[in-house]
């Protein structure tokens, strides 16, 4: 009966919004069926495999590293071919995964009886959000001045490269590289900003849902209120997460100076990019601690007070009466008062945050694995698993 008054079913993530719509129009979705493995492909075909075309019949797919040729380009494999693929592979289980948390929020329920009126309209605005023509309209903005500064960049390259000639103090574009500033590099921005603008709308949503009354219990077993399943949301991301350290890994291969850097120095870029992704979720998970806070403060404070009462009884049965304040005995027995003495001490292990080092694991791994093979082609990779395992233990 509640889930049928919060649209709990109709919050699909990778739903809704223009492009959405022209791939439906397109014939390359339903709204049944994401077809994701026919359209990871064409993406990558039109990202990838067409300057893969260009460049070979201009000569410039192949060559020795010093060449720049297009298939060592470490940043075109992490951008054009994994992270398009991938964020059109993530769809359906970035999707199934989070409507599963927005139902258990209600099947528990977890949400108190008067506030069903306010989820649900919390829930109607995230789908609106999620359907904004504007949204996505400043994403493809955004994609396209990234594309124009891409351009910029190559256009002022001092070597040659599959993407740029350079004849006579004068850089011009291949056709390669023309396709990468036109269609490559706005596919790729695009998709990355649009999956960021949903990862936010969906932070916002369970930041609307914490401010409403929870049906919290500070004894539960998951020792977060009843909560801990959410702080595994993250992990939903794990592919999304990948593919954007796809992208840092190619371009920090790509960057990195011949034996210029130190596994010190490399270990501190893995660590504020971990940092980085972790914080992309700690804004929503962190909106559940103030309840969670004061769940646990007054429950505490709940049992100190029956505690007293308790452990007064007890002493009066024992001494027969009240060492402290004996004057204001009060005439009840141990026998008719609950020992709160396991609740008080299971409630005080109640955290109040629900992110874990053992819920983040797969996506902090995620986030480094990429960084770990493009340092691997300038740094010892015994140094390198050490700062993964120092970082994944903190």
């Amino acid at each position: 009966m509640h889930s049928q008054k919060i649209p709990v079913d109709e919050f699909l993530v990778a739903h809704g919004g223009p492009f959405f719509e022209l791939q439906r129009r397109l014939g390359l979705l339903r709204e049944d069926a994401l077809r994701a493995g026919i359209r990871a492909p064409l993406f990558i075909g039109l990202a990838w495999g067409v300057p893969l075309v260009l460049s070979l019949l201009a000569g410039n797919a192949f060559g020795q590293r010093a060449e720049h040729p297009y298939l060592l380009d470490l940043r075109v494999w992490g951008r054009f071919f994994l992270a398009v693929g991938l964020f059109i592979l993530m769809e359906r289980q970035t999707q199934e995964r989070l409507r599963v948390y927005l139902r258990q929020l209600v099947r528990a329920p977890l949400l108190a009886p008067g506030s069903f009126e306010a989820a649900a309209a919390a829930v109607t605005r995230a789908l609106q959000r999620r359907d904004g023509r504007l949204a996505e309209a400043v994403c493809l903005a955004i994609a396209i001045a990234f594309s124009i500064a891409f351009l910029f960049r190559i256009l002022d390259a001092e070597a040659g490269s599959w993407a740029v000639r350079v004849s006579g103090g004068r850089n011009a574009l291949t056709p390669a590289g023309w396709w990468c500033v036109v269609v490559s590099s706005p596919i790729f921005f695009f998709l990355l900003l649009r999956w960021l603008w949903r990862l936010l709308v969906w932070s916002k949503l369970l930041r609307d849902l914490a401010a409403l009354e929870l049906r919290l219990v500070a004894t539960h077993p998951d020792g977060h209120g009843g909560l801990a399943f959410l702080g595994k949301y993250p992990n939903a991301y794990t592919m999304f997460v990948f593919a954007m350290s796809c992208m840092v890994g190619g371009g920090l291969a790509q960057a990195l100076p011949g034996g210029e850097i130190s596994p010190t120095t490399y270990g501190y870029v893995m660590g504020g990019w971990l940092l980085f992704v972790l914080s992309l979720f700690a804004y929503s998970l962190s909106a559940f601690s103030k309840p969670l806070k004061t769940l646990k403060e007054q429950t505490l404070l709940a049992c100190s007070a029956q505690a007293t009462r308790y452990h007064r009884a007890a002493e009066r049965a024992l001494l027969g009466g009240n060492i402290s304040a004996a004057e204001d005995s009060d005439p009840a027995s141990p026998d008719t008062i609950p020992d709160p003495s396991k609740t008080f001490a299971a409630v005080g292990k109640l955290s109040t945050l629900l992110v874990s080092r053992s819920a983040l694991l797969p996506i902090s791994a995620a986030a480094l694995l990429p960084l770990v093979a493009a340092g691997a082609t300038q740094l010892p990779i015994k140094e390198l698993l050490r700062i993964v395992k120092r970082l994944l233990l903190l």
